[in-house]
């Protein structure tokens, strides 16, 4: 008789084992394909007014267990901390919504300026407006949160990019969408049939009932009863709920735009086009912002601390200029907020200004859901590079980049790694690692 040890040393059995483990680690990529088949087959079950009403079941339903967790597992010292610190936020909007934007313009004119006939004009503009679009919320935090990068700081970039969003991607809109690109302006759709302060209404209504309420409440559960919190995030592994509410995201963004026609009413080879050139942006983006994040000549020119023997103006410049070296919680956090677009706001924006009815709207949405699609794709594989990056210090004990006026001592923060990390081999690091938070300005200790 076979026993159950024999059959565990068995070939076959070691073979089957290594490819249940590898299904079971890549969960987030096969329940994605299944919930876009089940999309594709019947569009009108999680579509935006469709049987569930995915846009209050998902949209705030979802969103807010994300952020709920967030306010469960986050240190209330280190969003403080993380509040003032202007220099990232001034990063994140820039890029976010400046440098991305405008090179998706310069591309999308010289595409047009090529006159290919399978590239449809009005799904060039929807890369223009797309790109004008914030950053998403729900999908950087639970990225950030998986590469173990700064979450809070995450959390407060896209809360201020998405409420100054419901302005700023207007007048973007406004402004690139003018000459060759007249056809394409929201001035003159007749469809129109949202104002602007109904926007920002919605906007609101939206970030107040599904972020900053659920964040509230979590910050308040975890200070008042903090043994149950930890014992509650690491019981039930929460952050595993926040990435599988993220799914039901893009569940719903994947059943809006299959119901509006939006990937037949263009060609094929648009759209492979455009799958094919979003991982590529989204890469370079992310390149990108890390040299944004880390500009070398700011270590180069400021390489010590200020003493007696330096100038006034090095002095002032070190103060001013090397907090913008960001360390490398920060830099993650920064690379995931700074390229990403948001499906979530973006699909009201685009809405409110061209009218739901709008015979192109389908043609204006397909780059925006694509990107969203594929932008969660590939930072749920870079993720792991950044979790690397951001440890490989730990084998370099000169290479200090921890935030001296830090939330050091923060309990819930350390007790946070062991509740929020996805690979338990991680969980020791993240321990060690949480207690140094963020650069709030005066970060004096940086190397590269």
């Amino acid at each position: 008789m076979v026993t159950i040890s024999e059959i565990k040393e068995t070939k076959a059995y070691k073979v089957l084992s290594s490819v249940v483990s590898f299904l079971i680690s890549q969960w987030f990529f096969l329940f994605l394909g299944a919930f876009v088949a089940i999309a594709h087959s019947y569009p009108e079950f999680a579509k935006q007014g469709g049987t569930i009403r995915a846009e209050y079941s998902i949209q705030y339903g979802a969103v807010a267990v994300i952020f709920l967790i967030s306010g469960l597992s986050m240190s209330t010292a280190s969003l403080r901390v993380n509040l003032l610190n202007w220099r990232a936020h001034f990063t994140v909007l820039s890029t976010s919504f400046l440098i991305t934007s405008s090179i998706i313009y310069g591309i999308a004119c010289g595409i047009k300026a090529a006159n290919d006939p399978s590239m449809d004009e009005w799904l060039l503009a929807g890369m223009i407006v797309t790109h004008a679009c914030p950053t998403t919320v729900s999908s950087n935090v639970v990225m950030t949160k998986q590469a173990h990068g700064n979450d809070v700081l995450t959390l407060l970039e896209v809360s201020v990019g998405n409420i100054l969003g419901a302005f700023v991607t207007p007048a973007l809109v406004q402004m690139y969408l003018v000459g060759t690109w007249e056809f394409a302006n929201p001035t003159h759709q007749s469809s129109g049939d949202t104002t602007i302060q109904d926007l920002y209404r919605e906007a609101m209504k939206q970030l107040g009932l599904s972020l900053f309420v659920p964040l509230f409440v979590g910050q308040v559960i975890q200070n008042v009863f903090p043994k149950q919190t930890k014992w509650t995030l690491t019981t039930f592994k929460l952050a595993k709920v926040g990435s599988f509410m993220l799914l039901l995201i893009m569940f719903q963004s994947f059943s809006t735009a299959f119901a509006q026609d939006a990937f037949t009413s263009v060609s094929h080879e648009s759209i492979i086009f455009l799958v094919f050139f979003n991982i590529g942006i989204y890469l370079f983006f992310t390149v990108m912002t890390y040299f944004y994040s880390r500009p070398l000549f700011i270590l180069r020119y400021f390489n010590e601390e200020p003493n007696e023997s330096h100038s006034k103006a090095y002095k002032y410049g070190y103060k001013l200029l090397r907090p913008f070296y960001y360390n490398r919680r920060d830099t993650v956090a920064i690379m995931l907020c700074g390229p990403a677009k948001t499906a979530a706001l973006g699909v009201s924006i685009i809405s409110s200004q061209y009218g739901s009815k709008n015979e192109n709207l389908g043609k204006l949405l397909v780059p925006l859901v694509l990107y969203q699609a594929e932008q969660v794709i590939t930072a749920q594989v870079l993720v792991n590079f950044m979790r690397k990056w951001i440890y490989a210090e730990d084998k370099k004990p000169d290479d200090i980049e921890s935030d001296e006026h830090g939330d050091k001592n923060s309990p819930i923060e350390s007790e946070q790694s062991n509740s929020v990390g996805d690979n338990n081999d991680s969980e020791s690091q993240v321990s060690r690692h949480n207690s140094s938070i963020t650069n709030l300005g005066d970060t004096n200790k940086l190397s590269p």
